[in-house]
């Protein structure tokens, strides 16, 4: 059987070729008659790449093909330098020494040559694993395998070619085979790794923010009476910008017209992306604010003010919309500078947004009514309460340390 393997040595990185027919001694009979050798796209010269130099005195009284040995790369300092000459590369390419190497690293299932690949994509040398202390630029080797992993293999490309084939003569013979699903029905089973995990590169970060909030509001709610209304509401929305970074910007006490010399002012309005406005409503965290104590009908009734908050921020909402395009421009016009440039306010559908009360004091049974309740206004995307709050980062941490 024919075979090649990559062979370290403290000198060289050797590949070994051994051929598949007993009696037929194709790669020396070429060096011999043409001084030059192609085994499956590595290409070899007798003169300087033969690791063995005196193959004409071996005896062999079996007939046997002896393996053939050529030298891949030479030892430089902590890498194995590939000889140009082997990929016709233009660029100098380098394997970190620590690395187990085969053929899959440098030629792929379909026969192209990875490396003359890479070489005709950058303008630099390239280097393969490495010592990240170090000051040097190079490919992690579990990139190097993962990229190579996805390389389209020979399967993939003839459904490709299908496909490509397939969406022209369908056109014109109705028989045709529907190619474009198989072909996306195989890349969506093909596993792709493409590129660093971001949540791996950013976990200890991750987990330092998710906590250092947690520790903040946790403190908060040990001392709420020290904060007076505004810092309290001005804190919570700091922590509510870094947990939904859908909003790039919030802003206190905006006013909106209701009527002919007549203005409303919301509590805080925010930003997202896009530009669009929502509106949020922060209260502190006094209990039972949230679902009455008594049952009405087998049911527990949001109380009182909950049901003043919503129609609070549902009034806030009936004007913002109201305000239209004029209200975009002025409001565009008084916050421009705090945005980000060409960034333009929309009003356009905008909702509100509830943080009050505590749920640690609530029965199993007034939460899954007040769960009914925070699904019932159409206006509001979410009513949360600051334990609530308190279990969405726990939750949120426990994840990031699975990670």
């Amino acid at each position: 059987m024919e075979t090649i393997k990559i062979i370290k040595t403290d000198k060289y990185l050797i590949l070994k070729y051994e051929g598949e027919q007993i009696d037929d001694d194709w790669v020396r009979n070429a060096l011999k008659e043409e001084g030059e050798v192609t085994i499956k796209r590595f290409y070899f010269e007798t003169s300087d790449l033969l690791y063995e130099q005196d193959f004409d005195n071996w005896e062999n009284e079996e007939n046997e093909v002896l393996p053939v040995e050529f030298v891949l790369a030479t030892r430089d300092g902590e890498y194995y330098r590939i000889d140009k000459k082997v990929f016709s590369t233009k660029n100098t390419f380098y394997f970190h020494h620590s690395l187990k190497l085969s053929r899959k690293h440098f030629i792929a299932e379909t026969k192209i040559s990875i490396v003359s690949l890479i070489d005709s994509l950058v303008k630099e040398n390239v280097r393969i694993g490495g010592n990240p202390e170090l000051d040097e630029v190079f490919m992690p080797f579990e990139e190097y395998e993962n990229m190579i992993q996805n390389f389209p293999t020979t399967h993939e490309k003839f459904l490709y070619s299908q496909a490509r084939i397939a969406s022209i003569i369908k056109n014109f013979f109705i028989s045709t085979v529907d190619a474009d699903f198989k072909f996306a029905k195989y890349l969506n089973k093909k596993t792709t790794t493409i590129g660093q995990s971001l949540m791996k590169t950013f976990h200890d970060y991750e987990l330092l923010k998710y906590k250092t909030i947690r520790d903040k509001l946790k403190g908060m709610l040990k001392d709420e009476v020290g904060y007076s209304e505004d810092q309290w509401q001005d804190e919570i929305l700091e922590i509510i910008l870094l947990l939904y970074p859908k909003y790039i910007f919030a802003t206190k006490t905006v006013f909106v017209p209701i009527g002919q010399n007549r203005r409303r002012y919301l509590d805080f309005m925010m930003i997202d992306s896009n530009g669009n406005v929502d509106v949020i409503e922060i209260k502190k965290p006094f209990s039972k604010v949230i679902m009455t104590d008594t049952l009405y009908r087998n049911n527990f009734t949001p109380h009182r003010d909950l049901v003043g908050t919503v129609m609070q921020i549902e009034k806030y909402l009936f004007h913002l919309s109201r305000y239209g395009k004029k209200g975009e421009r002025e409001l565009t016009k008084k916050y421009g500078e705090q945005l980000p440039e060409n960034l333009h306010v929309k009003i356009t559908n905008p909702k509100g947004f509830i943080i009050m009360g505590r749920a640690n004091n609530l029965s199993t049974e007034q939460l899954d009514d007040f769960e009914v309740v925070k699904r019932q206004y159409k206006n509001i995307i979410d009513i949360i309460t600051y334990d609530d709050l308190l279990q969405r980062l726990n939750f949120t941490i426990a994840q990031i340390q699975k990670l």
